[in-house]
């Protein structure tokens, strides 16, 4: 038996995709608009789900349109926007209960997709254009947004690599865009961009739970009509030459900030992606692993110390609370535990074990419907069909070789250290 079974039809300019399953009592419905990442449009697009949200030409206002969410048995609906790769994603969200487990047999799941295909297709407008108001008051938000990670020095330090590691490639950018374009944007501009979006992003619905298949396409059908053009997308190419590049910037920090970020050279669709996953596991993803034992534990030389992989971009970012004196000597381990990963310097048991967390790290992601979309929304980004069973499968035959394989292949890229004032460069 299958863990997910998914199917999936082309309707009126979107892919739809249904998730029959039992395992909750509610239906769960995400949208997702793609389109590549570039500087133009980054900021409107941070912009744009936020104001959407808004109000709709039924429901005008933000009080009428969460006052018919409460009345279709407490919806919710949340946006939030993602990168994957060199792509920007805006997800809309809405769990909606399920009518089966009701006395009161309203169509929920009906009301739910036509509320939603509202919000995207029909929002409230002032002639040709948003809301005045509205896109003002959204604007002032998305500035604190992204304030907000300039106040957060760790969340502050892995944008910095990002920046400095990915200089001229479109994942340099911020998922919410540059602050100082953001007063550049008019309530018609954005509506400009906005119809330039219905018509070329690449748009997948997902519609989880005790559903019927058949039902919801008739739905789908019903209220979605995207005159889309069906966006390509492009699998990210990595820099053909990589440099070691050291960036160290002060600031008023009490705690270091070491991030490092390597070049893995394997992405989402390609066929060592499992022994990389592996890799990340042994080397930082797990608190049995490397760096966590030697820089944290064992050398007391860090705060915290991790490393993940972006998938569609082919990064691995290892993230590490230091003092500053520590610097050097935390720099040094870390590469040490590289080294040792490329040699093969790892057990059996090791593997045994990283395998065991992976899995049930999988397991635990499609207990949750949002969770399931995201594992796997990864084949639309990766343009391939790899089955949530090939995942986990894939997973448990990797070998030592294989990870020694594509730890050979990893690259160090850049390492940027953001430390307090009082030290010397």
């Amino acid at each position: 038996m299958s863990y997910i079974n998914e199917a999936t039809t082309e309707i009126n300019g979107l892919s739809l995709h249904t998730i029959p399953t039992t395992k909750f009592k509610t239906n769960t419905i995400v949208l997702k608009l793609l389109s590549p990442l570039n500087e133009k449009d980054v900021t409107y697009r941070a912009l744009l789900p936020y104001v959407l949200q808004r109000g709709t030409e039924s429901f005008p206002t933000s009080t009428s349109l969460r006052q018919h969410l409460d009345e279709l048995y407490g919806a919710t609906l949340f946006v939030d926007l993602s990168k994957k790769g060199e792509n920007h994603v805006i997800s809309f969200r809405m769990e909606i209960a399920n009518e089966k487990f009701l006395s009161n047999q309203t169509p929920l799941l009906e009301k739910g997709l036509e509320l939603l295909a509202e919000i995207v297709l029909k929002p409230v407008l002032d002639g040709e254009a948003f809301k005045e108001d509205v896109v003002t008051q959204e604007k002032r938000t998305l500035k604190q947004r992204i304030q907000s990670v300039f106040d957060d020095k760790m969340r502050y330090s892995n944008l910095r690599l990002v920046q400095e590691m990915c200089k001229g490639e479109p994942y340099a950018l911020h998922v919410n865009g540059e602050k100082d374009d953001v007063d550049k944007i008019t309530a018609k501009s954005l509506y400009e961009y906005y119809q330039s979006v219905l018509k070329s992003d690449k748009i997948d619905l997902y519609v989880v739970g005790d559903i019927e298949q058949q039902e919801v396409e008739s739905y789908v059908k019903k209220y979605f009509d995207f005159e889309n053009s069906h966006q390509q997308i492009t699998p990210t190419i990595n820099k053909q030459e990589v440099q070691e590049n050291e960036v160290i910037e002060k600031q008023d920090v009490k705690q270091g900030k070491l991030n490092i970020g390597y070049r893995t050279n394997s992405t989402y669709r390609d066929n060592d992606y499992y022994a990389l996953q592996l890799f990340n596991g042994i080397f930082g993803g797990f608190s049995h692993s490397k760096l966590f034992i030697n820089v944290r534990e064992k050398a007391s030389l860090a705060y915290y110390a991790a490393s993940r992989i972006e998938s569609h971009k082919g990064l691995l970012m290892v993230m590490s609370g230091i003092e500053e004196k520590n610097y050097e000597q935390a720099v040094s381990i870390i590469k040490e535990q590289m080294n040792a990963m490329k040699k093969g310097d790892f057990s059996d048991q090791e593997i045994e074990q990283t395998k065991a967390v992976i899995r049930n790290q999988l397991l635990e992601t499609i207990d949750t419907p949002y969770g399931l979309v995201e594992i796997i929304y990864h084949n639309v980004i990766a343009q391939i069909n790899r089955s949530y069973d090939d995942y986990l499968n894939g997973i448990a035959k990797v070998t030592k070789d294989e990870i020694v394989k594509v730890a050979e292949k990893i690259e160090l890229d850049t390492i940027y250290f953001l430390k307090g004032m009082g030290e010397n460069a």
